[in-house]
């Protein structure tokens, strides 16, 4: 490989049609992970008045939503303000419970003691040189017995090429683990057409884990 390919992936930033991406997904379900962390908050009688979620990379409002209808605490974060602009547009949302915050994940200090760090498809997107810090505050801030939702991108994913991005080998993700009791670890890897008829080959690890 030449010096100048070389320069140029470096230099690859990934860029995102947010509205595009927004219109595409518009009415889609929370996601899964998500769901089972809330089912097994459920099975431990969290009372719904005290559980108190973050959720990063909120996007449209998916599943910033879906905990408020569980009757949680929300603080939502995303650096896009039509995300909480499309967020705040849904009918019936209980905007007394809900915090919203325009800023990138790396600037943020999250507050203590929180039951739930959910990022769905979210922290991929902190670029590399930020996610250790990004990662020891996610830890930081949950309650032992609180739970992280969400996903990470493996290594072979075919975005990997974007130096801006963060993929981890399945080692690494079990590292990141540690302080958890893994509650679900579904690694998925196959080929893909995303919502904005973009084909790749995924490789991702969804994941809820329980706070040691």
């Amino acid at each position: 490989m030449s010096k100048s390919t070389n320069s140029q992936l470096e230099n690859k930033v990934f860029e995102r049609d947010w509205s595009a991406y927004y219109n595409a997904v518009q009415g889609r379900p929370p996601r899964a992970t998500l769901l089972a962390a809330i089912e097994r908050f459920d099975t431990e009688k969290l009372s719904a008045e005290s559980g108190f979620a973050i959720d990063l990379g909120c996007g449209d409002g998916r599943d910033t939503a879906e905990i408020l209808r569980q009757g949680w605490r929300v603080l939502a974060i995303d650096n896009e303000p039509e995300a909480f602009a499309r967020l705040q547009s849904r009918p019936h949302l209980p905007i007394e419970r809900l915090e919203s915050l325009i800023a990138s994940f790396e600037d943020v200090n999250f507050p203590a003691n929180v039951d739930l760090v959910n990022a769905s498809f979210a922290l991929p997107f902190c670029p590399p040189e930020h996610f250790p810090n990004l990662w020891e505050k996610i830890v930081g801030c949950l309650r032992v017995g609180g739970r992280f939702s969400g996903q990470l991108f493996g290594d072979r994913d075919s975005w990997a090429i974007y130096p801006s991005m963060t993929h981890h080998t399945r080692a690494q993700v079990e590292v990141l683990l540690q302080p958890f009791d893994v509650e679900v670890f579904d690694e998925e890897e196959h080929p893909e057409t995303t919502v904005l008829g973009e084909e790749k080959y995924s490789h991702l690890f969804n994941i809820v884990a329980r706070k040691q």
